[in-house]
């Protein structure tokens, strides 16, 4: 009887510890997979869009030095914007799918936010990374005419994460 248990309980453990290990590998390989793919789709629409990326310190960074800029916020009004946004940000907001065509009335409302200096700085940003409301505003702006044109990729999630202070209405 020994013996057997001898020889069971090392098996057994290992057996548990492969389980173990492998369940490991999958969920830490699923989640590398998911950020790579979020990745990979983030960089191709910053290449398909031709604007910048800022990321949230930088932003921040550049707000505390005061810097000119328009900041446009993507997300709908009521269910965002009104409950959390970055302080000084402009609203105005765009679908989730990528946008092939611009119809008048929302090419009207976009040049009349930004302005008529196509050198103005302008950070567009939306809920958070996956979002793609800011990858058509800041591409429209782009195929505007616009030169200085960035996209804050965390979103307003990752500036709520990083405890900056947000604007309510």
């Amino acid at each position: 009887m020994y013996g057997k248990l001898k020889t069971i309980i090392p098996a057994t453990l290992t057996l548990f510890a492969l389980v173990l290990l492998a369940t490991n590998v999958f969920a830490w390989g699923a989640k590398e997979l998911e950020t790579e793919k979020v990745a990979t789709t983030f960089c191709a629409e910053v290449q398909r869009g031709a604007y910048k990326v800022v990321t949230t310190p930088e932003l921040k960074k550049w707000m505390d030095e005061k810097k000119s800029m328009l900041i446009v916020d993507t997300m709908p009004y009521e269910a965002s914007y009104k409950k959390n946004h970055i302080p000084g940000a402009k609203q105005m907001e765009f679908p989730i799918p990528e946008m092939n065509s611009l119809d008048d009335t929302t090419k009207a409302a976009l040049v009349k936010l930004l302005g008529p200096d196509k050198n103005r700085l302008i950070v567009f940003y939306c809920g958070f990374t996956k979002c793609t409301r800011s990858h058509n505003a800041a591409m429209w702006a782009v195929k505007l005419g616009y030169k200085n044109v960035y996209r804050m990729p965390g979103g307003i999630k990752g500036w709520m994460e990083s405890d900056y202070q947000v604007g309510t209405i």
